[in-house]
């Protein structure tokens, strides 16, 4: 009887390793292009009131936000602070801050231009309302407050 042997196939091909730091560098410029950088990072407390009829905002470039509740370190007491950016500001800060948001604007996009109060759900309507008078007074009348979806008691 006749043996068969195995025929070996002859050294089997080696992948190509030549594009790989080409495509890490694609992936990575792909990530770095589209990743959303946070750009304020909260120093108050925000825990928003729940609401029944809720939209969303259609362009978010065109919203600037004003929060407002308990600062998250106690060194800064426990009374509810206005934050405009990333620091603490005064009811005075806000038409400067409004007046500055609308600078970076293009001038036909300012009077689509909002503000959105992120206010927290204990805060005391009185700050509320003086920020609301400060942005009366720079003709932002298009006042948004964020809230949370909640679940209708009927």
């Amino acid at each position: 009887m006749a043996k068969f042997k195995k025929q070996r196939s002859a050294a089997s091909a080696e992948i190509s390793t030549a594009s790989l730091p080409d495509i890490i560098f694609m992936l990575l410029f792909f990530f770095m292009v589209t990743t959303v950088m946070k750009d304020t990072t909260l120093k108050v407390k925000i825990r928003p009131p729940e609401a029944t009829e809720v939209q969303k905002l259609e362009k978010k470039s065109l919203v600037s936000y004003i929060y407002l509740g308990p600062p998250m370190q106690a060194i800064y007491g426990t009374e509810p602070r206005i934050q405009l950016n990333d620091a603490f500001a005064e009811v005075k800060d806000i038409q400067p801050f409004i007046i500055s948001e609308r600078e970076k604007l293009d001038e036909k996009l300012i009077p689509f231009m909002t503000t959105s109060l992120r206010v927290d759900r204990k805060t005391k309507m009185g700050i509320v309302s003086d920020i609301k008078q400060q942005l009366r007074k720079v003709n932002a009348l298009k006042v948004n407050y964020s809230t949370k979806v909640g679940l209708s008691k009927s």
